[in-house]
């Protein structure tokens, strides 16, 4: 019976996509819908349908995969009867308004009719969002060394961070798109605006945390300022500083989209202001799609820096 059990979770990801398809095909689709070009939501289902089946045959074989199966093929299953319910109540009744909640059909569409734009808008946003984080996490990182490891530079500078640092990246967008001669640089500065307070603060917090003991055998044993910095203070604060990393990229995501929506050529936020502005909200949700992956991806890419780093620390923040 226990075994039994086991096989039923393992199957419920196919499951969930054989309740989907079958709600797709019993029930037609309402005629206040424009139609779209293509099936894609039935080749979608079928596609995961064929992925589903092919993992439950692998995790007879793969004890990894298996045990994925077993823990999340619950959740996947009540994924597809979500699916199930919003698709009866979009495309398929049209209980929604069916301006602002189009068909599946009509979002996929949106990704293969319009695939080359949503790809540029895609490497605008990574790069603006590259930049952005990499200067907000430098010059984070700079000040919270400085503020942590020197109580003068504290003195004179942490009065100015705690006036200026809460205040909100994106209250600082009139401000920026009048000094910055290009709407790009002043994206730039505003994402590294929202990346560098909580960096710093998490750095600088992590160094006066750390152990006085430390500092004290390494003075005694010779080491220099330098030494204690980057060979005792900045490991010992790692586990901080990227608690603010992860807090700072958060931020940027939301300082990027709103930085987009005011004078950007492309972007994912810009495509959505764009989509929105023409009432086309099946290419709205199309970019809501991409940022949730982008930022998954993203966000998933970061940890699994942490946890080479980290190794210690596992299971301690978990994504």
């Amino acid at each position: 019976m226990k075994d039994l059990k086991k096989y039923l979770y393992r199957a419920f990801p196919a499951l969930g996509v054989i309740v989907a398809l079958a709600v797709q095909f019993a029930f037609g689709d309402s005629t206040l819908h424009p139609a779209a070009n293509g099936r894609y939501y039935t080749i979608f289902l079928l596609i995961l349908l064929g992925f589903s089946i092919l993992f439950f045959i692998l995790s007879l074989f793969i004890r990894k995969i298996r045990d994925g199966l077993e823990q999340k093929g619950a959740f996947l299953f009540g994924a597809g009867i979500l699916v199930s319910v919003l698709n009866l109540l979009t495309a398929k009744f049209a209980v929604l308004p069916v301006i602002f909640f189009p068909s599946y059909d009509n979002i996929l569409a949106v990704f293969v009719e319009q695939a080359p734009l949503l790809l540029k808008c895609v490497g605008f946003s990574f790069r603006l969002l590259l930049l952005g984080v990499f200067w907000g996490i430098l010059a984070g990182f700079i000040t919270g060394v400085c503020l942590g490891f020197s109580k003068k530079v504290y003195y004179w500078i942490n009065p100015y961070i705690k006036l200026i640092g809460p205040i909100p990246a994106t209250a600082w967008i009139p401000l920026v798109l009048t000094t910055f001669p290009t709407p790009f640089g002043a994206s730039v500065f505003i994402i590294a605006l929202s990346v560098w307070f909580p960096v710093q603060l998490m750095t600088s917090s992590g160094i006066q945390n750390t152990n006085r003991i430390y500092f004290e055998v390494s003075r005694t044993l010779g080491a220099g300022t330098f030494f204690q910095v980057f060979k005792v203070a900045v490991p010992a604060a790692l586990p901080s500083i990227f608690q603010g990393v992860f807090n700072g990229i958060c931020a940027a995501f939301i300082a990027l989209m709103t930085a987009e929506m005011f004078g950007a050529k492309y972007g994912i936020g810009w495509y959505i202001s764009y989509q929105k502005s023409m009432m086309l909200y099946s290419g709205v949700y199309a970019g809501l799609i991409l940022i949730a992956v982008f930022c998954t991806v993203i966000l998933t890419a970061l940890f699994k820096v942490r946890k080479r780093l980290l190794g210690w620390q596992k299971g301690l923040i978990k994504w």
